[in-house]
Order: C-alpha cells, then structure tokens, then sequence
C-alpha cells in the first residue's frame, strides 16, 4: 500500500533524530512540573527464555541476581519519590516481571505507599508464570494483565524459541481461560505477521483469543530492530510489510463485534477499558529500572543497560540514566501529540490549541492534509479528530516504526555492554563460544 510505504519512510527519516540520544552525567531526572499528569515505568530485565525477536533490555534469569536487582529498584524509586513526583499509574514491563512474584509484590505495595496517587497498575507476565499462585498474589494488586501469548500455534512457538519453556499452545489456552474473571482487565499480547505465519495461524489464533473469555487483546505487528531484522530474514524469512495490512484488516473483522478497538492494536471487549500503550493516557512517563526510558520535560532519557553500573549507580545515591535525547519543540513536540492521541484513536482539537497556541489545522496542515487524502479521517469537527478503519492502519504503522526505532537504540546499548554481561544474553555454551569467536576476530 502507497500510503503505508510512505508513512514508514517518513518515520524512518525523522526517528533518526528524534529518537537520537547521546552520554550525559546526570544524577538525577528532573524535578516534576507543577500541574502535570505522570506515569511511572518500571522495568524488569529478566526471562526464563530471550525470545530472539525481543529487543528489549533482558537478561537470563538468575535468582540471587533478580533479588539484587529489585532491591535497587525499589531504592531508586524511592529516589524518585524524594524529587516531588507521585503517578496516576504505575506499568511493570520486562523482562518478566512475575520471575521473582514476592519481590514484584514488594515493589507494587512500595509504589503505592510512595506514590499514593496510583489507581491502576499494569504488569506483565509470561503463560508458564500465569498460576494460582501468581494470580492470588496479584489480583488485588494488579488492575491490568497482560500475558505474553504471542500465538497459539506450536510451530511458531518453537520458531520463537517459546514452546519448550512456556508450555504447547493448549497449555497456553488453558492457562489463560482460567485466569478470566481474576482481573479487571485481563490481555492477551498476540503478534502478527510473522515471516512464516500463514492466514490459517493468523484466522486460528483469533479464534482462541475469543474463545479464552479474556476481556481485552493486543494483537502487535512484529517490531524488529534492523539488526534483528536481517537477522529473522537470515533464520526465517524476510518480514513481510505488504501483507500486513490485509492480516491487520483479518483481525480487525475477526474480533469484530466481541472486540471494539481502544487503540490502533488494543481491543477490548468493554468499552473504556485500560491499554497498552501508557503514552496515550500520559504523555510524559518516568522510567525506572535497567534499560527503562523516560519522557520528561519534552525529552527522552535512557538508563543504562549495564545491570552492574546500575546498581553501582542506585547504592552511590544516584538515578540510572545515562543518555538524553534532543528537545522536543514545535513541530516535533505536535507531531508527537499527532501520533500519540490519534493512536489512542481520538485527537482532543481544543486541548491541542490550549497546549500549542494554535489550531492542529494550523500546526501539522500537511500531516492532517495526508491523513484526509488517503482517507484516514472519520470525524473532524470543532472538538475532535478521529480515524477510520485505514487511519487506525496507519497509526500503527506510525507506532510500529518509532518502537522498530527504539528497538534498534535498545540493540546498540546492548552491544556495548561489558562483556561479562554480554555473556547473561546467551542460554548455553554454544551461543558463548561464537560469541566469543566473533569478539576475538573484530579485535
């Protein structure tokens, strides 16, 4: 589709910069700016398994490791309290934040006495984790949870190196059935457009997702860095953009009507129930933990990736970020508006010129003027914007292309890590040895 090759262009062409982050010594975020609205982020960096699509910051679990870490975790939260912030939400990602389930329950209660501000939380979790032991624990503590299903097709869940640690897609189905009713909000993360999924996988796997009784499901277009790109194209096959808009229009009739759209990729089978994407709710978040981002003040900050220099940071006293990115002003600071409200699938036209100065009409006219031309806008009258179906398609597209471009700032912080910790990314003898190979033939 034309329009979807030039939205990705476009995207690619301005992610170079505004994603950009350089080094900086910085000991601490900024302070919170009186009247705003936050949400904090905390991340935990650790998995049984490191899905080789997944370019976020993770690690191989190891106990004594993971209980290190959520103890400078929760100090660095403490920190953040310390600088005048509270949230209205709290999102846990990973990682796999369940790996360690009383640690995780110390850390929420914490975020709640520190932050008495927090009415929902979200969290994470993997189908081997999704027990009664997990659900007792986090039924009063977790408003929304999302569990990393991914397909319900075994062939794909061994190409994704998930079926032998996570369970068969049986399994899966059954361990997600009976946890409906235990939360308010229970999803199911599905991914699409696979290189070796077929419309059969795509047409059974929503399906199931109907039939588990789950009340909400995100289905992700596969992000890849180019990195991991080349990589899946190399061990799979190439990723297929072409054919993603037919798969995104299949799932969209197929859940339809048990399932309304709450963002470009979220459905849910109630209306106004909590998504996935944290931004549209909050534009600016704080990010604690290893690998976490920020954006704070119109900028976006990372923390390192190092587990060591973390917790070497928190015990000296200090937050973990280590690098920011430019200012977002003008154009740059709308379009994010732009992306970020019609994902959520509604543009507030009377906020933007409270926030901005001047009409969206005004401030992004050739952004709007694309969007009404390849027939993207449902509604624009004087309080909204909103999108059809192929609008819906092209936000994602948008929001596909700025995580693709976060996923490959997240695979270059993960190759300077030391090598001693580049060593936690690998499940066995065989991954060490070729990456030590490839180390002694670059030096």
């Amino acid at each position: 589709m034309l329009s979807e090759r030039l939205v990705t262009s476009v995207m690619r062409f301005y992610n170079k910069s505004y994603l950009a982050q350089d080094p900086i010594e910085l000991d601490m975020m900024p302070e919170p700016r009186p009247g705003n609205g936050y949400v904090l982020y905390a991340h935990v960096p650790f998995c049984e398994r490191l899905c080789p699509y997944c370019s976020f910051n993770r690690f191989l679990y190891a106990e004594p490791r993971a209980r290190s870490y959520f103890k400078a975790l929760r100090t660095e939260m403490r920190m953040v309290a310390d600088l005048g912030y509270d949230f209205a939400s709290l999102y846990i990602g990973g990682g796999t934040p369940t790996i360690l389930l009383d640690e995780l329950c110390e850390t929420i209660d914490l975020a709640r006495q520190l932050f008495p501000g927090i009415k929902e939380v979200s969290a994470e979790t993997s189908p081997n984790l999704l027990n009664d032991e997990t659900i007792d624990a986090l039924c009063e503590r977790v408003q929304r949870f999302s569990v990393g299903v991914q397909s319900f097709d075994d062939a794909l869940l061994t190409q994704m190196a998930r079926r032998d640690k996570y369970g068969s897609s049986e399994q899966v189905f059954e361990a997600v059935r009976a946890a409906v009713g235990k939360f308010h909000s229970l999803n199911v993360d599905m991914i699409f457009n696979f290189p070796s999924q077929t419309m059969a996988m795509l047409e059974r796997d929503i399906e199931l997702v109907k039939a588990t009784g789950a009340n909400q499901t995100t289905f992700y277009p596969l992000m890849v860095s180019p990195k991991n790109r080349r990589q899946i194209k190399t061990d799979i096959g190439a990723v297929d953009f072409e054919r993603e808009r037919v798969y995104y229009d299949t799932i969209c009739d197929g859940l339809a009507p048990d399932f309304a759209p709450g963002s470009a990729w979220t459905f849910s089978r109630e209306a106004g129930g909590m998504i996935d994407e944290y931004i549209v709710d909050y534009e600016e978040y704080l990010g604690v933990g290893s690998g976490a981002l920020s954006f704070i003040d119109d900028r976006i900050y990372g923390n390192t990736f190092s587990l060591r220099e973390y917790e070497t940071r928190v015990a000296a006293g200090k937050m973990s970020v280590c690098n920011r990115g430019m200012e977002y002003k003008g154009k740059a600071r709308m379009r994010y508006r732009f992306v970020t409200d019609l994902f959520g699938l509604r543009l507030d036209k009377q906020r933007f010129l409270q926030d901005f100065g001047i009409p969206v009409e005004r401030g992004l006219r050739m952004e709007l003027t694309f969007m009404k031309a390849v027939g993207g806008i449902a509604t624009d009258d004087d309080r909204e914007i909103t999108l059809t179906h192929k609008g819906r398609y092209l936000l994602l597209v948008m929001m596909r292309e700025m995580l693709a471009a976060s996923n490959d700032h997240r695979d270059q912080a993960r190759a300077a890590l030391p090598p001693d910790e580049k060593m936690l990314l690998f499940e066995n003898r065989q991954q060490c040895s070729t990456h030590l190979e490839e180390c002694l033939a670059a030096s």
